[in-house]
């Protein structure tokens, strides 16, 4: 379903943290990433070959443009805290300014990903990074390699260090936009009520098949978490 329709069905502050992964606006939809197409080697490699882009084609209208205003209201109307992926690119948009950000390093060397990813978040400490390679077909956990079934998909050993970092235990956990639901597998896997939605019917599908696979395999057993660092 529409997630502010979900939204609007919970009193204010009734969830301890929005764990929030939006479409940025800069067109990595669901029918191709395409920028993703132009790899020049994997990190220490010479190799200039271009690596083909996975086509996703459930929705190519993804990533067409950024939430509005009245979107991070309501996530901040029924949430107590809240992290905010990409909001790098709608500053703008955010209620105050935050020295609490956090830095996904990556660790994609030489090739046309970003370095890292950016996260506004509500609380008050110091900037962190996480570092776990997510570079096309390397991941930082290769034993137990995940199927990217989400273009803007994130890895599941991100969410499990977030939520270890900034969740508590018994805190309800909201995710409104839900994609590939590895926020969902590390909230199961940590034992926090979690609570989700998803409006595209393809992603919603996939995602609940993902999660159903995932929590019958061991998934985590050989993640490691690398201990946070502090940046500023």
């Amino acid at each position: 379903m529409d997630c502010m329709d979900y939204m609007r069905g919970f009193p204010d502050k009734f969830f301890e943290l929005a764990v929030v992964d939006f479409p940025y606006g800069i067109k990595q939809d669901g029918r191709k990433n395409h920028t993703r197409g132009k790899g020049t080697g994997f990190a220490g490699s010479k190799s200039k070959g271009v690596v083909s882009a996975k086509d996703y084609r459930n929705n190519a209208k993804y990533d067409s443009s950024a939430p509005d205003v009245q979107y991070f209201n309501e996530v901040i109307r029924v949430s107590k805290n809240q992290i905010f992926w990409g909001a790098n690119h709608f500053i703008n948009r955010m209620p105050y300014n935050s020295s609490a950000w956090i830095v996904w390093d990556k660790m994609n060397g030489e090739s046309d990903f970003a370095d890292c990813e950016l996260a506004w978040t509500s609380f008050n400490c110091a900037v962190r990074k996480f570092q776990f390679k997510w570079n096309g077909m390397l991941q930082g956990d290769m034993k137990n390699k995940e199927e990217r079934i989400h273009p803007n998909q994130k890895p599941v050993a991100l969410y499990v260090w977030t939520l270890n970092e900034y969740a508590k235990p018994g805190d309800k956990i909201l995710d409104p936009m839900t994609g590939s639901q590895n926020s969902r597998i590390a909230a199961y896997k940590l034992g926090f009520d979690y609570y989700g939605c998803e409006n595209d019917p393809a992603h919603y599908q996939n995602g609940c098949a993902r999660f159903e696979k995932s929590i019958a395999m061991p998934l985590f057993d050989s993640i490691e978490i690398p201990e946070q660092l502090k940046m500023f």
